[in-house]
């Protein structure tokens, strides 16, 4: 075994321990971090519901606002990826934590709108950028054949983040003067969640390792294999296992591209883009167009949250699916069934036909297939990239995910001027039906297989 690279050795010494609760401990870090940054997602949707009222927004500025921090992600997702990959994932992970916390602080004390728009910039790009790391970063450390559980399992704090801003929002921005600003502030707590990571959260030995940094990577694995064995056997490293290893060598943006990976680079594209168009459509507008269709703040507050109730369900069926059907079968088919259901929701928000009971179980039957997608799209993209350009693979990807969700709002606040409700999110279900052609022609299975 001595013939074998430092990687190598890495690679196959975490593939082959068991899951156990050092893994559920990195699960439970990565996943406050997760729900954390969807907190602040799901918060500003409401906010811009709240400040239509306050300050009096059109929907063009509404547009704008939600697209501000979007255009801040983009810019984010495309720094952290190369930064991660040459200065680590802990550090990458930490400031931008910090920064997206210490400017949700600042909108908190915005006075005007365009100084709400400079801040939310800012929080974008620190959300963005700890995006793809947090995936990346977690991914490295799971086994193979465990990894998709493990994976769809962290976005499940995804939902629980999103849930805790409805939650805040329902009973702290109606009920209190300012209550959008509180809110605000509230966001900012994840900074003190950095000791946190500082304290419990290793780099990733496979980086570190890349990185000709032997004795840290294998000192890490020690670690791990320690904290393993007081609760699960060990498994020996065969020579099967270390031949089965295969590792890449440094690479550069210009492996995306080759012809190696050039498909798998073009469908998640265009799996990020679609996708995050579809979700930020729809969801970005969907407190305020049930406030325009004649419900109260709070009672559309209310809806949401029952709506957002479906994203864990499937989140846990798919965590527990991949492993088990494969990524690429069950990405295409949520894709395509949040699409029809995209269709029939937009169609009863649009006619008023139904009683909203109806419509808002429309809404839980597009949330629940909408929360597929993402559970299995987050554990998908860093499996497709060797580790030397894992995150920047998965950082280009965001980058363009946050091209269509700084669209989206945009896009759906003009078209429901010009087209109406129905409409307008008859163009998000194109883009979830469009997302799910690109992966069925494009896409390959990475079901079981090694990170290498």
């Amino acid at each position: 075994m001595n013939n074998y690279g430092t990687s190598v050795v890495v690679a196959a010494r975490l593939d082959r321990l068991p899951l156990s609760r050092f893994h559920y401990k990195l699960l439970t870090i990565n996943g406050c971090a997760w729900a954390f940054d969807a907190f602040d997602v799901g918060l500003v949707t409401f906010i811009a519901t709240a400040l239509i009222q306050a300050w009096h927004l059109s929907p063009a500025q509404v547009g704008i606002l939600l697209s501000s921090g979007l255009l801040g992600m983009m810019a984010g997702a495309f720094l952290s990826g190369p930064a991660a990959d040459r200065f680590g994932r802990k550090a990458v992970f930490q400031w931008t934590m910090l920064l997206f916390s210490a400017a949700s602080l600042a909108c908190a004390f915005a006075w005007d709108f365009t100084s709400l728009i400079c801040f939310r910039f800012l929080v974008g790009v620190g959300l963005g950028g700890e995006t793809p790391v947090v995936t990346a970063l977690m991914g490295e450390f799971i086994p193979a054949k465990d990894r998709g559980k493990v994976q769809g399992l962290l976005n499940t704090f995804w939902a629980v983040g999103w849930l805790a801003a409805a939650a805040l929002s329902y009973f702290i921005i109606p009920g209190i003067q300012d209550g959008w600003r509180w809110a605000f502030a509230i966001g900012a707590l994840p900074a003190l969640y950095i000791w946190v990571v500082r304290r419990k959260l290793p780099e990733s030995p496979r980086w570190l390792a890349l990185q000709g940094r032997d004795k840290e990577a294998l000192a890490i694995v020690d670690q791990i294999e320690a904290e393993v064995a007081k609760t699960s056997k060990i498994p020996p490293v065969t020579e099967a296992s270390m031949a089965a290893v295969s590792v890449a060598g440094k690479g550069s943006i210009g492996t995306l591209f080759s012809p190696q990976y050039w498909r798998t680079t073009l469908m998640l594209w265009l799996l990020w883009f679609l996708g995050m168009f579809g979700y930020y459509g729809l969801f970005a507008w969907l407190p305020s167009l049930l406030v325009k269709a004649g419900h109260s703040m709070v009672k559309s507050f209310l809806y949401v949250v029952i709506m957002q109730l479906a994203y864990i369900p499937n989140q846990i069926l798919c965590a527990y699916g991949m492993d088990k059907f494969g990524r690429k079968r069950l990405l295409t088919a949520n894709l395509l069934l949040a699409g029809v259901a995209t269709v029939l929701f937009g169609w009863a928000l649009g006619y008023g036909a139904l009683e909203i009971s109806q419509v808002v179980l429309l809404g839980v039957l597009t949330s629940f297939f909408v929360s597929g997608v993402w559970g299995i799209t987050y554990t998908y993209t860093p499996e497709l990239y060797p580790t030397s350009v894992r995150v920047t693979g998965t950082s280009m990807a965001a980058t363009w995910s946050r091209l269509g969700s700084m669209m989206a709002p945009l896009v759906i606040g003009y078209a429901l001027n010009f087209i109406g409700v129905t409409g307008a999110i008859a163009i998000v279900a194109g883009a979830f039906i469009l997302a799910g052609i690109a992966v069925a022609i494009l896409g390959r299975e990475t079901q079981g297989r090694g990170l290498q």
